[in-house]
């Protein structure tokens, strides 16, 4: 089961940052638009690892 949830946020973490840091540092927008991706891909990546943690405490608390 651990191995598992390893391997989801893996993938997880490489979905976001494939397609997330690509459209910041490849974008052709105005620098607000990059600015506002950067914060909003800076949250999912503050969720995805506050997500991580409770999960590997909560697998590690069994």
């Amino acid at each position: 089961m651990k191995y598992i949830l390893h391997a989801f946020f893996i993938i997880l973490i490489a979905l976001v940052t494939f397609f997330g840091l690509g459209p910041v540092l490849f974008a052709d927008g105005a620098a607000r638009e990059r600015v506002l991706t950067s914060i909003v891909l800076i949250l999912i990546y503050a969720l995805l690892g506050f997500g991580y943690w409770m999960s590997i405490k909560l697998i590690n608390r069994k």
